[in-house]
């Protein structure tokens, strides 16, 4: 329940003084769609990691290694490791586990004899197409059938939310606010 008039009946956190109740229903409304949103792609994403038996660290790499092979790039453990903010010998683990799951192959760079060059496999790519490829294609319709103007509102709405978040863990704003775990 996102609705402030239940969950902060003294206005102690949320001002909503002299907004008229179908205001503040609609505000809840939009808060209420992102909870299904959040919820949803929660999901989405755990049926995609099941599906592929990677965890999320994983998944990234897959997916930055097909975004740079679409656009002809060269992937190399190195920009793996930077592109995901690990250390290289996490990077080598990773791509070791891509490779014993037949995701991802390693040959020599082209032109680096020093360096390995990362390449997807063509059934990992094909299953990412049809699974994650259509559910984007879903959302990117989603966004194209609203309106020029709809969409610098969205975007500026999520943007402001993502704005919200201050950088603190929700334990320790909880501790600084002398609360109990």
């Amino acid at each position: 329940m996102m609705d402030p008039r239940v969950m902060d009946r003294d206005q102690e956190l949320v001002r909503r003084a002299g907004m008229a109740d179908a205001d503040v229903d609609q505000v809840v409304g939009v808060l209420e769609a992102l909870r299904r949103w959040k919820e949803t792609e929660r999901r989405m994403s755990e049926a995609s990691r099941r599906y592929w038996r990677l965890g999320e660290t994983d998944m990234r790499a897959l997916r930055f290694v097909i975004a740079m092979q679409n656009h002809g790039r060269v992937v190399t453990p190195g920009a793996i490791a930077e592109h995901l903010g690990i250390t290289t010998a996490s990077t080598t683990k990773l791509i070791d586990r891509l490779a014993a799951g037949d995701h991802v192959r390693r040959f020599p760079h082209p032109s680096d004899r020093r360096s390995l060059a990362i390449e997807v496999t063509e059934e990992a790519r094909r299953a990412a197409r049809e699974t994650v490829g259509r559910s984007h294609a879903r959302r990117f319709d989603a966004a194209a059938r609203l309106t020029v103007r709809e969409r610098e509102i969205v975007t500026r709405f999520l943007d402001d939310l993502a704005s919200t978040d201050d950088g603190q863990p929700a334990d320790q704003v909880h501790a600084e606010q002398g609360g109990e775990r």
